[in-house]
C-alpha cells in the first residue's frame, strides 16, 4: 500500500521545507539594546509564540490537511494521466513526423544542394592545379 513505508520521525527527508523547521521566536522577534521588555513578558511571549504556532498548525492540519492532500493527489494523478495518455503519444507522433520530415529534407538537399556544391568544388579544384 502506498504510504505504508512513511517515516513518522523524519517527515521531510528531501528538505523541501527545511527553512520552516527552524522558525523560532528569535527568528521573528528581537529587541535591540536599550529597548527591552520585562523578562517575564519576553519569556511568556516566547512560550505563547511556540504554543500557538504548534496549536494553530495542528488545528489547520486536522481540519484541512486531509482535504488538501486529497486535492494534491488528484492534481498529480491528473498530470500523470495527461502525460501518459495525451502528451507522450503526441510526442511519439511528433517524433515520427519529424523523422519523415528529416528524410524529405535530406532528399531535397541531396538532389538540389549536393550537386551544386560538387560542381562548385570541381571548379575550385581546377584552380588548385
Amino acid at each position: 500500500m502506498p504510504g505504508s513505508d512513511l517515516d513518522l520521525v523524519e517527515r521531510d527527508p528531501n528538505g523541501l521545507n527545511a527553512h520552516l523547521g527552524t522558525l523560532h521566536f528569535n527568528d521573528v522577534f528581537g529587541e535591540p539594546d536599550g529597548v527591552h521588555s520585562i523578562d517575564c513578558v519576553w519569556k511568556l511571549s516566547a512560550k505563547c509564540f511556540d504554543c500557538w504556532k504548534l496549536l494553530t498548525y495542528n488545528l489547520l492540519t486536522i481540519f484541512y490537511g486531509i482535504c488538501i492532500a486529497a486535492e494534491w493527489g488528484c492534481e498529480f494523478a491528473y498530470i500523470a494521466f495527461w502525460h501518459i495518455w495525451i502528451i507522450s503519444p503526441f510526442m511519439k507522433i511528433f517524433e515520427i513526423n519529424c523523422g519523415l520530415c528529416q528524410r524529405i529534407y535530406a532528399s531535397c538537399v541531396n538532389c538540389c544542394v549536393v550537386p551544386w556544391c560538387e560542381a562548385c568544388g570541381a571548379i575550385f579544384h581546377a584552380f588548385k592545379r
